[in-house]
Parts: C-alpha cells; sequence; structure tokens
C-alpha cells in the first residue's frame, strides 16, 4: 500500500468535522429593520451616507441642484461626467458652459472630479448602486478624488436584497444590460497597512451626494 493509499485510509476512517445541518426554513434578512415609507427610507439613506462618510445634499429642485454643483465645482475648470441623458436634471451642460468649465474626455485620467447619476440606492446602508454603459462611463465614479452622484428619492429601496428582487423581476438587467455594475458605500477606503486609515486608497478620497427630495 502507496504512502498516498494509507492517507486517504486514515481519512476515510476519521470522524466527520461537519454534519448535515438541514436548510432554513425561514428567510434571515441581510440587514434587519429595513424602512419602508419614502420619508422613512429618505431619511435613512441620509443617515447612514453621512455616516460612511459621504457629504449629502437634498435640494427639492432641478434648479437647486445646479447651483450647488456649480458651487462644489468652483475650483474645477474640468470635469468628468456621465452624459447628460443620465442624469436627473437638465440645463448641466449649458450652466457649466456659462461658468467656463468644460466635460473631459471619458477616458481622461488627470481630471480630479466625477459626475454621475445612480440606478438605486439603498438605504440601510447608504450605498449608491451604479450600471456602466454607453453614456454612463466606469472611469467616472472610480478615477477622480470627488465623485459626486445625482440621486432621485424615488431610487431609494430599503436594502440591497429588494434590490436584488426587483432585478430578478426585470430579469436581471443591472448584469445582462451593463457592463459593470458596482456598489459604492461612502469614500474609498482601507486599513491594511498598520490598522492606519487611508481614504482614497483604490478610488475617490469624497463622495458628495445632491438628493432630489421631491424626484
Amino acid at each position: 500500500m502507496s504512502s498516498r493509499d494509507v492517507i486517504l485510509k486514515r481519512l476515510r476512517k476519521a470522524a466527520q468535522p461537519f454534519q448535515d445541518v438541514p436548510p432554513r426554513t425561514e428567510h434571515m434578512a441581510m440587514v434587519p429593520d429595513a424602512p419602508q415609507t419614502p420619508d422613512d427610507l429618505q431619511s435613512r439613506f441620509v443617515a447612514e451616507a453621512e455616516a460612511v462618510g459621504c457629504t449629502v445634499y437634498c435640494v427639492t429642485s432641478q434648479e437647486d441642484a445646479v447651483t450647488h454643483l456649480l458651487e462644489i465645482l468652483r475650483e474645477h475648470d474640468s470635469i468628468l461626467s456621465w452624459h447628460e441623458s443620465h442624469l436627473p436634471i437638465s440645463g448641466f451642460c449649458e450652466a457649466l458652459q456659462s461658468q467656463g468649465k468644460t466635460i473631459a474626455d471619458p477616458a481622461a485620467t488627470d481630471v480630479r472630479v466625477g459626475i454621475t447619476g445612480a440606478d438605486a440606492a439603498l438605504a440601510v446602508t447608504g450605498s449608491l448602486v451604479l450600471q456602466s454603459g454607453t453614456g454612463k462611463y466606469r472611469l467616472t465614479s472610480l478615477l477622480p478624488d470627488l465623485h459626486i452622484a445625482l440621486v432621485k428619492a424615488s431610487q431609494i429601496v430599503p436594502d440591497f436584497e429588494t434590490w436584488i428582487a426587483q432585478q430578478r423581476e426585470d430579469h436581471l438587467s443591472a448584469f445582462s444590460e451593463s457592463s459593470n455594475t458596482i456598489i459604492i458605500t461612502g469614500p474609498s477606503k482601507t486599513a491594511d497597512i498598520a490598522q492606519e486609515l487611508i481614504l482614497g486608497a483604490h478610488g475617490p478620497k469624497q463622495v458628495h451626494i445632491v438628493l432630489l427630495t421631491s424626484a
């Protein structure tokens, strides 16, 4: 008998480390106590997004949203941006031009601020769901130091499980029709080295969310 056969024989005779566990009959939510009403969803999303380091601006009109954007962009002459058709505000490009600002090529690597819309927002974690594709450039949210996301209150859902359930009803379009789907929870951060928190290690150092509360 070879050494291999001896080892395998001993392993087969040894007590099994795990017992069969019957399947669960009740579903356990990933995050319990998710809010349900629109007002609760909005309040929870804002609180959780701020808790993970986002800066949230609540506005009631598209005009207010543009005003906030121009204020944030005051020191930036060139920006990355999703195509305006994928942003929940109109007149944005004209406002930029009036301030002498330009939208850079989507592949530019030296631009410090990027503006996107969002495909969903998760209330219990303050997360943003972004699907990339035509006019929804992936680098816009991943490369610049500052990521600004424009979100409608109607896009807020309770949690990740709710969003996945919606995706199943929509034939998983976020995965079948998009080149990339990412979930962003606050600025990029890591504490791998000496357990010292570093922001911007793998993406934006700042995430600003402009939330249109009437949308």
